[in-house]
């Protein structure tokens, strides 16, 4: 019997790959700081929706135990890791990052240690060399790793351990790197939905000159992403990513159009960031050939839904 256990799965990422692995019949148990509330109106997407309360685990990874004593009690053969901080604007230099990778080498030993045999991990793109990409595309096994952040760096010492344990072990593993999604629920202060929220509220919609080059992934697609990966064979690091490059600009534009207030939007009315690529966007070849995985969300549909689910909140 296949057993799955998936961490941070009340997370962006979180709820769509648990509704996939759902999709496909799996024994999918969940683990949160605190089980996610009854929703009033159902639907495939909220998280308690998707799992019997017994299949909940409502715990603190970071604390002294726990993350022992779950992947005993759980017994799962298949483990996705999702959970790690993430508060916007924080992330990148909290000292939780470290933290977090004591807590991670802590569960998957636990893991293996009970019979496990494969795990997937979310990395980043910020584990590349942001300053020296060439041609701005990220590829696996070529584009140098030199990250520029903390977060960057422990995720980069955490991937080399999985990689080392795994080959000591003969655990399976694959490391997913995400590039910029988006989503229902994501922070209110990132791009998408603070643009959103400005447009649908009537106010000026302020963005830097819009000219970054970025790929831009629907949280849906990329928790699929991640469920495929879990099930796949594929062993190593993995972009998760569209591979498609689009502009800021033409992804606000694209938003004020979708809001019918295109005048709003006032690109270049914030300045560029100094350490800010001019292109980052990923090669997707093992994504979509080795895992055979491709988005099913276009970048304007998605954008719509963002936009109509905030205005409906407001």
């Amino acid at each position: 019997m296949t057993r799955v256990l998936v961490t941070g799965a009340t997370g962006l990422i979180g709820k769509p790959a648990v509704a996939a692995l759902v999709d496909q019949g799996l024994d999918v148990h969940a683990v949160a700081r605190t089980v996610p509330a009854k929703s009033d109106a159902g639907g495939k997407w909220h998280a308690c929706d998707l799992l019997a309360p017994g299949k909940w685990h409502a715990c603190d990874l970071l604390a002294p135990g726990v993350a022992e004593t779950l992947a005993c009690d759980v017994q799962a053969t298949h483990l996705l890791h999702l959970a790690w901080v993430t508060e916007h604007g924080k992330f990148w230099t909290a000292p939780q990052n470290a933290d977090w990778q004591a807590a991670s080498m802590r569960l998957i030993e636990a893991f293996q240690a009970s019979g496990g045999t494969r795990v997937v991990m979310a990395g980043s793109c910020a584990e590349y060399d942001w300053m020296n990409l060439g041609d701005g595309v990220c590829r696996e096994g070529e584009t140098p790793l030199m990250p520029h952040t903390l977060y960057g760096q422990v995720k980069v010492d955490m991937a080399n351990w999985l990689a080392e344990f795994s080959a000591h072990t003969g655990l399976s593993y694959a490391w997913g790197r995400v590039f910029l999604l988006f989503g229902d629920g994501e922070s209110p202060d990132r791009l998408v939905p603070s643009i959103a929220k400005a447009l649908s509220e009537g106010r000026e919609a302020k963005c830097s000159s819009g000219n970054q080059v970025r790929d831009f992934m629907d949280a849906r697609d990329v928790g699929a992403a991640f469920a495929a990966l879990l099930m796949s064979t594929f062993n190593g690091p993995v972009n998760v990513a569209s591979g498609e490059p689009h502009t800021i600009g033409e992804v606000v534009t694209m938003l004020g159009a979708i809001s019918g207030r295109p005048e709003l939007v006032r690109l270049g009315a914030l300045p560029d960031r100094a350490d800010d690529p001019h292109t980052l966007i990923a090669c997707v070849d093992r994504l979509h050939g080795e895992v055979d995985c491709r988005p099913e969300h276009g970048l304007r549909e998605a954008l719509a839904e963002v936009y109509e689910n905030i205005k409906i909140r407001l």
